[in-house]
């Protein structure tokens, strides 16, 4: 039987459809390390807002992110940054996500918080905040951010970030986060081998 694999999820606080945080964290999740399968959840839009009335008949969106968050072995937020606070929709999937009082799927989850902007800051003032919610929820909060600036200009074609040093730099956040949750990594490669292993021994003993 093939292992449990290890999920990355990412959620983007932007509905915008060409959103800087979105590709921000499609780049981050595609350098995620080998034996980490990265997902995203990306029907905050379906939410509706939180409400307690509704909590004896929860709405199948909020069903859905909470089993995606539940699954998750680590958990990656995108903020953008309105007026200086995080989206209202954002707020919204996190304040789900802390109900019911004591069980929620975001307790001790390990998840960190990046954030891009078309500004000189990179929406750092969002991603406190969001990692203060975090904090409250009981979530397992990686201590640092990553704050990307001039969003407009930082990629290339290819959604890669145009300057190689601030790629690299994203490509060890999201290790440190691995590292963070405790997830088993392996190098290019082991996989397939593992997996060839696997089907020898299952052959030899459909031949026996």
């Amino acid at each position: 039987m093939s292992p449990k694999p290890q999920v990355l999820l990412g959620i983007s606080g932007s509905l915008r459809r060409d959103s800087f945080n979105t590709r921000l964290l499609a780049r981050a999740g595609s350098q995620a390390p080998h034996g980490i399968r990265f997902e995203t959840f990306d029907r905050l839009g379906e939410l509706p807002h939180f409400s307690q009335d509704l909590e004896d008949n929860t709405p199948s969106p909020v069903t859905a992110l909470r089993s995606a968050l539940g699954s998750a072995d680590v958990v990656m937020f995108a903020s953008p940054e309105y007026n200086s606070a995080m989206p209202g929709v954002l707020k919204n999937a996190l304040d789900w996500a802390s109900r019911p009082t004591g069980h929620s799927v975001l307790a001790d989850k390990p998840t960190a918080v990046l954030g891009a902007s078309p500004g000189r800051y990179g929406a750092v003032r969002a991603q406190a905040e969001v990692r203060k919610v975090l904090g409250a929820i009981g979530a397992d909060v990686l201590d640092e951010e990553f704050p990307l600036a001039r969003a407009h200009e930082a990629f290339d074609s290819e959604g890669r970030l145009r300057d190689g040093d601030l790629d690299a730099a994203l490509a060890e956040f999201v290790a440190t986060l691995v590292r963070h949750a405790g997830l088993h990594t392996m190098a290019p490669g082991t996989r397939r081998v593992a997996d060839s292993a696997a089907y020898s021994r299952q052959c030899q003993h459909l031949a026996s």
